[in-house]
């Protein structure tokens, strides 16, 4: 059969990045719970690998802050401090700030489109207070932004502040109201007019809620 030459081909990922993606999801979502103690072993005959990936997948969640380690004890997750969205918001609102001024030169009329359309699903989880889908659509608006800016660096570092933020909402101490709502749209106007000053002003706002 004829098999399209510009598809675009799946990204294989090594054991490793299966297993820290998994074990990051499961301590984010409270599967794995705070304080709860990993076996190696045991999540190894879970995950289908050997121990080696189980391993390594663990030391970047330690790296990252998820889990801490005692070498030849145990390895546990740590636990959730609500107090730490202090410490979390401002360097990621200072980042989105950043890609909301290093987006302008790369805007497009689908993105502002994308942006638009995803503002509005957004406001439809608010006002249904379906939380949960409004975290995850507001995470997708403001990866549009990330994205677009074209700048690794900033999605790098973005992606494993974002995931902590994901975990804190899943205990409570995140919370989604319409004024992000307002707040986007705003956003999006000021990117149209490529008014960088305002928008990164609006967007750094956007982030520092406690």
């Amino acid at each position: 059969m004829p098999i399209p030459a510009n598809h675009l081909k799946p990204v294989r990922k090594t054991a490793k990045e299966n297993v820290f993606t998994q074990l990051q999801q499961w301590i984010i979502d409270g599967t794995l719970l705070p304080g709860e103690k990993l076996n190696d072993t045991e999540l190894a005959e879970v995950l289908g690998v050997s121990r080696t990936p189980v391993r390594e997948a663990l030391q970047l969640l330690e790296v990252q802050g998820f889990v801490k380690m005692y070498p030849g004890k145990a390895t546990q997750v740590t636990e959730v401090k609500k107090e730490s969205i202090y410490e979390l918001l401002p360097p990621l609102a200072v980042l989105q700030a950043l890609a909301a001024e290093l987006v302008i030169p790369h805007l497009t009329d689908d993105v502002i489109s994308l942006l638009e359309s995803t503002n509005d699903r957004f406001a439809v989880a608010v006002r249904s207070e379906n939380y949960f889908a409004a975290l995850k659509i507001d995470e997708e608006f403001h990866q549009i932004i990330v994205d677009t800016a074209q700048n690794s660096y900033i999605h790098q570092i973005i992606s494993q502040l974002q995931a902590h933020v994901r975990r804190l909402f899943f205990h409570n101490s995140i919370k989604l109201t319409e004024k992000s709502v307002e707040e986007h749209s705003k956003i999006i106007e000021l990117l149209k007019n490529q008014d960088a000053e305002n928008a990164s002003a609006l967007m750094r706002t956007n982030w520092l809620k406690y």
